[in-house]
């Protein structure tokens, strides 16, 4: 997953927060940060499906492709390109566009405008502003988020690299590290993931 797993629920809270009382209604705060929340989720997690569905059609390949010396990380952009335009799918990842966020402009935008959809027809929800108007909250509370989970991200990768000896990324070791370090960055900034 792109975020990790604890964030999503924290930046719906925080998406639900930004838009009460000024641009929504609601007397059940909770179950709207419940219904964004599985939206978020679902939005991100559909690209991490999309890619276990190309690894997996790779694995098939495989012999095939070493023998014909065909790159695997070229045919995997390939292939999901073709499976993101053939599903309609906004891609999630910002880097892989040159966005500096870990989820792209556009991928926010479109999970903007499924939320607004979503809380249209929601009973627990009365919009005060206009549709736009909510829409742009919503982009500019997700992306102020997003900015301080990277914040808190390098500065937590960067205390790892700092280290006497060299941890290997992905190891188990950076793992547990990225996970406390991370936690108290977010702290820092006052995020606590568990409000």
């Amino acid at each position: 997953m792109l975020l990790p797993r604890e964030f999503v629920p924290y930046l719906s809270r925080q998406v639900v927060r930004r838009l009460t009382p000024g641009v929504i209604e609601t007397h059940a705060p909770e179950k709207v940060g419940e219904i964004v929340n599985g939206l978020i989720a679902d939005e991100i997690e559909a690209e991490d499906k999309l890619n276990d569905e190309v690894r997996d059609l790779l694995e098939q390949y495989s012999d095939y492709m070493r023998k014909e010396g065909v790159s695997y990380i070229e045919m995997f952009r390939k292939i999901k390109n073709t499976m993101i335009k053939e599903r309609k799918i906004v891609k999630a990842s910002g880097r892989e566009t040159g966005d500096p966020m870990k989820i792209s402009r556009d991928k926010i935008t479109d999970i903007s405008h499924k939320l607004v959809a979503i809380l249209k027809k929601t009973r627990e929800v009365r919009i005060k502003k206009d549709v736009n108007e909510v829409r742009l909250e919503i982009v500019k509370a997700f992306t102020e988020c997003l900015q301080s989970e990277e914040r808190a991200d390098r500065a937590s990768k960067d205390k790892i690299r700092s280290q006497k000896r060299d941890i290997p990324e992905g190891s188990e070791e950076w793992d547990i590290l990225h996970k406390r370090y991370y936690a108290e960055e977010l702290k820092k900034l006052g995020i606590d993931l568990g409000k």
